[in-house]
């Protein structure tokens, strides 16, 4: 018989960092996880990835076991990386901060297609795009999916 669900914890953790102290402490020992044992399997399967943010879905088990899902770095943190930005535009709308081309926007859809909701490539690289936009990153050229 399948086990028993408590809960589900998400967090955005960086590569090969992951350690007790907040947030990941609070959050796994409010859900009576043993937060050691997640930080070394954590650590062990993302040091390749090592300093980049990646967001984890835990499933917390009624027995305080657990399993946990990492996914692809978020499209703002790979866009600002792509622009060389530390952060984004306070006024998306009127400071713009950085540039990007559709060539590294369809990178970053590529890399990213199995954690959106979406079934094409040129509908992932409109979402990317809409991302850019939105921390104040433009994106250069036209649309290869505009005909």
């Amino acid at each position: 018989m399948a086990k028993e669900v408590s809960g589900l914890i998400k967090l955005q953790v960086k590569g090969g960092a992951a350690n007790p102290s907040p947030p990941i402490g609070p959050a796994l020992g409010s859900k009576g996880v043993n937060i050691m044992e997640f930080c070394k399997q954590f650590n062990a399967r993302t040091q390749d990835q090592a300093g980049k943010v990646l967001p984890v879905i835990i499933t917390v088990y009624k027995d305080k076991s657990f399993e946990f899902i990492i996914k692809t770095p978020p499209a703002a943190v790979q866009i600002m990386e792509l622009a060389k930005l530390k952060k984004g535009s306070a006024e998306p709308n009127r400071n713009k901060v950085g540039t990007v081309t559709w060539d590294q926007i369809q990178v970053i859809a590529e890399s990213k297609m199995k954690d959106m909701n979406c079934f094409t490539l040129d509908s992932a690289m409109s979402m990317v795009a809409g991302t850019a936009r939105s921390i104040g990153v433009k994106v250069k050229g036209e649309p290869p999916f505009v005909k």
